[in-house]
């Protein structure tokens, strides 16, 4: 079958960049569905599973450090599709990215040296979670807060405080923290 010429160039224009971007998109969404699923699958078993065995072990606790590590999980997941993509598509639109990709490690640097406290907070905010500090629900005194965990994240803690002010706590200042919660070992 032949097209005329107009036909053709519009059917040839398509088929590239905008079929190439299209692809990219839900190839992009997909994997960050499944993605997204597997690592919920993946965190409730860890919420499930028996870890810490002994007295100090509490299952709602264990839950809670599983969700907000799922919740870290996947927004690293959905950050690194999402960079990728965009550098695919810039990519159709004709964008060269070697020199980009190439300065990458001279920015990486100097983000570094310009973002300490950022990576600071991020690398405390792991530590946290990892060794169980504190969880939601918590009643912590942290700062100059008393009050109730409500959120944990990798870089900011917020706690709301009896008059019902929440605060939000930047985890790499936190040198000190004091949690009423947490049982007797």
């Amino acid at each position: 079958m032949k097209f005329n010429e107009n036909l053709q160039s519009a059917f040839d224009w398509f088929t590239g960049a905008p079929l190439n971007i299209t692809v990219i998109t839900v190839l992009a969404l997909s994997i960050q569905v499944f993605g997204g699923r597997a690592i919920t699958r993946a965190m409730l078993r860890i919420a499930d599973a028996d870890l810490i065995p002994g007295p100090k072990r509490a299952g709602a606790r264990q839950k809670e450090r599983a969700k907000t590590t799922g919740t870290v999980l996947k927004s690293t997941l959905n950050g690194s599709i999402w960079l990728i993509a965009i550098f695919m598509i810039l990519s159709e639109f004709g964008l060269n990215l070697g020199p980009l990709i190439a300065s990458a490690g001279v920015i990486g640097v100097a983000l570094g040296l310009g973002a300490q406290t950022l990576v600071r907070d991020i690398l405390s905010g792991i530590f946290m979670l990892v060794e169980d500090q504190y969880g939601v629900g918590d009643q912590v005194n942290v700062l100059d807060v008393t009050g109730v965990v409500e959120t944990v994240g990798l870089r900011i803690t917020t706690v709301r405080d009896n008059e019902g002010t929440i605060w939000y706590l930047r985890n790499g200042e936190i040198l000190k923290i004091g949690n009423k919660s947490q049982p007797k070992v």
